[in-house]
């Protein structure tokens, strides 16, 4: 079965996402069918994913020149000095810009390699294979790469495209329930900014794509990145549009970088967690109907999702959210820049608020 394959035209880069079942082990091909060719080879692998998937890469390979590097993938060693490594290895290998990176691993490792490829004879050729549910929807588009520093997540960074992106839907069999969830989180937003029609598939077949049944997984997947395709074919760069797609972030780093990026709340946790503040924000300041709002709280409720940001944090992490909030790489002022939720379909972009307000607001969430 032909993989499903959805077209990313930017004013830099034009490739596909490639979306299927057991397409990896045809990597070789959609190099070939893509002229993207290679002297040699680094593969920088999260060693979470299964070492099945990586021969299967190598069988299609055969005998091209095939280096591996693997990276224990977390938000802490999501840092520069990761980056450094994975450069000096190219280095000493004496890659040129016509070989080649290829991420196998989730955002993370997708985020560090992108920015090696960057930063390496300023650019060689990038290929993204995401392995999570997360990546697939989300991080694997569009081109962000970056790091964290101790100031707050993905401060530095750049926007660098891939030649390819292969979604192979076998990855997600090996995923904890956990992990899927925080990948669902990013496919719910993906509907709530964009598309009211996607959100009411999703309320009526959720279950079906936590299971990964198909249709459905590949339906949610392949709407999930044809609408942030959408929204970054208009403003590669982060200047307009863009910024809908950051609903729910503001808050979910501030999380993130608060608990110090421990596991007791991961990326994908965090953006829901996120995305529940911005709507509880949003209706406080009479934005969305409580009818809207409720229909959207009670799927979250539904599936179990993350929604009580007391089971996190309690009043004396106030302070710290705030700072993390203010630091955050949207703002331009001393104001704390929000996109809301007007509508399931709907956003309100660059809206400002002020410290004390958020801070009142977060106050009452951390006390009820």
């Amino acid at each position: 079965m032909k993989p499903i394959k959805l077209n990313i035209k930017t004013k830099n880069e034009s490739y596909p996402i490639l979306i299927g079942t057991n397409i990896i082990s045809k990597i070789s091909n959609f190099f070939s069918d893509n002229s993207i060719n290679f002297n040699q080879c680094l593969l920088v692998i999260d060693k979470k994913v299964p070492k099945k998937f990586i021969s299967k890469i190598n069988n299609s390979f055969k005998r091209k020149n095939i280096h591996k590097y693997y990276f224990n993938a977390n938000e802490v060693n999501k840092n520069q000095k990761s980056v450094n490594k994975i450069l000096n290895f190219l280095l000493k290998k004496n890659f040129s810009r016509e070989d080649c990176l290829i991420s196998v691993g989730g955002g993370i490792t997708g985020d560090i390699t992108g920015f090696a490829a960057s930063l390496f004879k300023r650019g060689l050729q990038f290929i993204n294979v995401p392995t999570t549910l997360l990546s697939q929807v989300d991080s694997s588009i569009g081109g962000k790469t970056g790091v964290n520093t101790r100031y707050g997540k993905n401060l530095i960074g750049s926007f660098y495209q891939p030649k390819l992106v292969i979604s192979d839907i076998d990855f997600l069999k090996t995923l904890s329930t956990r992990e899927l969830v925080c990948g669902y989180g990013e496919i719910l937003k993906h509907s709530l900014i964009s598309d009211r029609k996607f959100f009411n598939f999703l309320n009526k077949n959720v279950l079906n794509v936590l299971e990964l049944k198909s249709p459905f997984i590949e339906k949610a997947i392949f709407q999930s990145c044809k609408i942030k395709k959408t929204i970054v074919e208009k403003d590669e760069k982060e200047k307009n549009i863009r910024k809908i797609l950051n609903f729910g972030h503001t808050f979910a780093h501030a999380y993130e970088a608060s608990l110090g990026y421990s596991k007791k709340l991961n990326h994908g946790e965090a953006v829901i967690l996120g995305i529940i503040t911005a709507l509880k924000f949003s209706l406080k300041n009479n934005l969305i109907e409580k009818k809207q709002f409720n229909l959207i709280i009670n799927h979250c409720n539904d599936i179990k999702l993350p929604t009580n940001i007391k089971k996190y944090f309690s009043i004396k992490d106030l302070n710290k959210i705030l700072s993390f909030m203010m630091k955050d790489k949207k703002n331009n002022s001393k104001k704390i820049k929000l996109i809301l939720l007007k509508n399931i379909g709907y956003t309100i972009s660059n809206t400002q608020y002020n410290k004390n307000i958020i801070k009142l607001f977060l106050k009452k969430e951390l006390v009820n």
